[in-house]
């Protein structure tokens, strides 16, 4: 990918963020967005806590439902999940920054396919997700114009 569109995919994503009031509120951070791909990361604050006292799944998830929206989203063209899976393999604790990365497999037509793994502070592996997009259309940002050819 260009420079000039991983540029234009994170300015999408700033202008996305600053709408999405769940990742705000959550405490999540846009760490990385490029096209095609994203990182962002949440601290697991007590309130997120199952009655196990283990990160509950549906933060996992949305987290890595999060980083695959900015990961499919880059082109500033409206694109929404339409189906998706997680796998846990850890639990995240308390106090534990996750970092979800979600990377684009493949993108045909109006449909995408996303793997996202979302990893704890010291780098195992808490989850796999696998994310599947339909692009439903008009601009994420209409002030963003379209994205930069290839």
């Amino acid at each position: 990918m260009s420079k000039e569109r991983d540029a234009f995919a994170a300015k999408v994503a700033d202008a996305l963020f600053a709408r999405d009031m769940t990742a705000q509120r959550l405490g999540m951070t846009l760490e990385v967005v490029t096209m095609g791909a994203a990182t962002l990361s949440m601290t697991v604050t007590e309130d997120m806590l199952n009655g196990h006292g283990v990160a509950h799944g549906g933060y996992i998830f949305t987290l890595a439902d999060t980083a695959f929206a900015y990961a499919c989203n880059g082109e500033n063209v409206a694109t929404l999940a339409q189906h998706c899976q997680i796998t846990f393999v850890a639990p995240g604790k308390q106090d534990e920054r996750l970092t979800a990365t979600a990377t684009e497999l493949s993108k045909t037509g109006r449909s995408g396919l996303y793997d996202v793994e979302v990893r704890g502070g010291d780098g195992r592996l808490v989850a796999a997700f696998r994310g599947a997009s339909r692009t439903v259309g008009g601009a994420t940002d209409a002030g963003l114009g379209i994205v930069p050819s290839k």
